[in-house]
């Protein structure tokens, strides 16, 4: 199966840029990080976040909440649809409301996302017990496209794109945070889904300047199911791709 979608030209980097994406067979899970520059407890979540990405085995997106945002500093990469989807995980977790650091792992469970320890030990939990990524899933640039491989497996899921820039460094001028320098990496702007996938294989392909998006340099590929209610589920499989030499 192979589909084609169009996506609007926008100006940004150049493809020419180096690409690198993770190995499928390498990627043990995905971790999503509910953060907010406004939160006195997100800094050191943020830390384990990045020694999340280092260890090279996980794809790791974090979403910037806007809920802080009353404390006196506005996160400048914080939205309205990120604060959506983690009360759309709320739901499906069976939760009543929303924290900061939260850990989506897997889209199954969650956890404060500082504890290294403790996300690793459940993300090696869901590989054993079969909850892990089960379905291969590849990204690669062709030529001017970009095409997502996604190969046979069991059920359906939403083909989801999540686009993030690498590493972005703020200084709080007002809030908890207030005159710290935090470091920010995989901070998540834009995620649509691009395709349906029935359990065939299946290809889908982007135009290659999906790259460009706001100067993006990176986005991941989750294989994603859904509640009957549409909210965010399991995540059965997932790679990421980013440009330069790092991230």
């Amino acid at each position: 199966m192979r589909l084609r979608f169009l996506v609007p030209l926008l100006a940004g980097i150049a493809l020419a840029s180096s690409l690198h994406a993770q190995e499928p067979a390498k990627i043990k899970g995905v971790v999503e990080l509910f953060t907010s520059q406004g939160c006195a407890s997100c800094p050191p979540a943020d830390a384990t976040f990045q020694k999340l990405i280092r260890q090279g085995d996980v794809v790791a997106l974090a979403y910037h909440v806007d809920y802080w945002n009353y404390l006196g500093w506005n996160d400048t990469m914080a939205s309205k649809d990120n604060t959506a989807r983690q009360y759309a995980y709320a739901r499906t977790l069976g939760r009543s409301g929303v924290y900061t650091p939260q850990a989506i792992i897997n889209g199954r469970d969650h956890m404060n996302g500082a504890n290294l320890d403790a996300i690793n030990t459940k993300l090696d939990d869901f590989q054993h017990h079969g909850k892990g990524l089960t379905v291969p899933v590849n990204v690669a640039m062709k030529g001017d496209e970009l095409e997502i491989k996604i190969g046979a497996g069991q059920g359906k899921a939403n083909v989801v794109v999540a686009y993030f820039d690498k590493e972005q460094q703020v200084s709080p001028k007002a809030g908890e945070n207030n005159g710290r320098q935090i470091t920010y990496l995989h901070a998540v702007s834009d995620v649509e889904t691009v395709g349906m996938w029935d359990g065939k294989e299946m290809n889908v392909v982007l135009p290659a300047n999906v790259m460009d998006k706001a100067g993006r340099r990176g986005l991941a590929v989750l294989l994603q199911s859904s509640t009957p209610s549409g909210d965010p589920s399991a995540i059965i499989g997932a790679t990421v791709l980013t440009i330069g030499t790092d991230g």
